[in-house]
């Protein structure tokens, strides 16, 4: 039934994907649904959220028994969730990763290095031409190759630590055999690394290659199971240079794409720059001079309050206020002291309360050094009943 769902589409959808749910040939549905039975019925947990949350979250005895990661990149896999993760590992947990690529932290961590020979071999077209004998080198596997007909990268284990690491298969390059699954013990529990993870798709699994998929996992404890979707980046960690799922992080990644980025940016450059040669500028209707006194005050006016700069506005309200009052009244503002007041209700035909009560008001804003809204209208309000007297 599985493979007459592979095969019953009518196009074949041929990039790698590694999709739990993804039936294409290089997604990993059967695997995931018969991770069960590989694992004697022990219970496998498909991860919705991110393994640094749930480790917080629903671990509390620090055993979860084995994790298992199988992409192209665990890249949402950061540097503080790995080392939590690795915690777990040292505590007598066992992490399994398949990858084209581990990232720096995981190779300083556990001091290994890798060398992909088809790092920039990423198209359907091109994996297809990409063969491989793989082998594994327990005495009762040895020298048995297991034959891939596309998609195997020469991507293997160039170096790591002799004293906690063994070598338990490898792949064939260039007529000699090269790493490509190890075993490295770290505290009671241990890290199984494999580069190629395109193995244990549909493809493969389809292919005459399950046993190879069955042995490899069998190295593993039977206990029950973590699988890991990348799905989701962490909500708490602490590391975001590393959480950002950027496209063009994505782009830059393969030369390829990074060559077809700055070649489109260039194209796109050189469009706007000859377009607009091209085409001819409008010629602008020029209006005759209009006096526009009164728009200009509205226009700056419109400004200060739209940044609310009220403090502004008080003050030139004031200057404004000041200004008229030796225009008008011929009295001397530099000292506003009782005598002005007194002699300012007089010359204007104001209350003497009133009018105290407005120099006390610009006394105590010309202090501040930020004014509300409120206090410039009523400020306004109070100039404005004053010139009416």
């Amino acid at each position: 039934m599985v493979l007459f769902s592979l095969i019953s589409c009518s196009k074949t959808n041929w990039n790698e994907n590694f999709k739990e749910k993804n039936k294409s040939p290089f997604g990993t549905y059967i695997l995931f649904h018969e991770a069960e039975a590989l694992f004697n019925n022990n219970e496998v947990h498909y991860l919705k959220e991110n393994i640094y949350d749930y480790l917080f979250h629903h671990v509390k005895d620090d055993d979860f028994g084995n994790y298992i990661c199988i992409k192209p990149t665990a890249y949402k896999l950061d540097k503080e969730g790995l080392s939590y993760l690795l915690d777990y590992v040292e505590n007598g947990n066992n992490v399994f990763l398949s990858l084209n690529y581990f990232s720096e932290h995981l190779r300083d961590s556990l001091q290994f290095t890798t060398n992909n020979l088809d790092e920039h071999v990423y198209t359907p077209e091109d994996l297809k031409l990409l063969n491989g004998k793989l082998y594994l080198e327990n005495k009762d596997f040895k020298n048995q190759p297991y034959l891939f007909d596309r998609n195997i990268r020469r991507n293997y284990f160039d170096s790591y630590n002799e004293n906690n690491t063994i070598v338990l298969g490898t792949v064939e390059v260039n007529n000699q055999k090269q790493p490509n699954f190890i075993k490295i013990y770290y505290g009671k529990g241990a890290v199984f690394l494999h580069s190629n993870p395109v193995v244990f798709t549909n493809y493969n699994m389809l292919n005459g290659n399950e046993e190879y998929v069955e042995n490899i996992l069998s190295y593993l404890p039977s206990k029950d199971v973590l699988w890991d979707p990348q799905i989701k980046f962490s909500k708490y960690s602490n590391t975001p240079e590393e959480k950002q799922d950027s496209i063009f992080k994505f782009f830059l990644q393969h030369p390829s794409l990074s060559w077809f980025l700055a070649v489109s940016s260039i194209g796109l450059v050189l469009f706007l720059l000859f377009n607009s040669k091209r085409k001819q500028r409008a010629i602008p209707i020029i209006k005759p001079l209009q006096n526009s006194t009164v728009e200009f005050a509205q226009t700056i006016s419109n400004v200060y309050l739209k940044e609310e700069d009220h403090k502004n506005l008080v003050d030139k309200k004031i200057t404004y206020f000041l200004e008229k009052i030796r225009e008008k009244y011929l009295i001397d503002t530099s000292n506003l002291n009782k005598e002005f007041i007194k002699t300012l209700a007089l010359k204007s035909n104001n209350d003497l309360s009133s009018t105290k009560y407005l120099i006390n008001t610009i006394i105590a804003l010309n202090k501040k050094s930020e004014c509300t809204d409120v206090e410039l209208i009523v400020l306004n309000n109070m100039i404005e009943k004053f010139f009416k007297k």
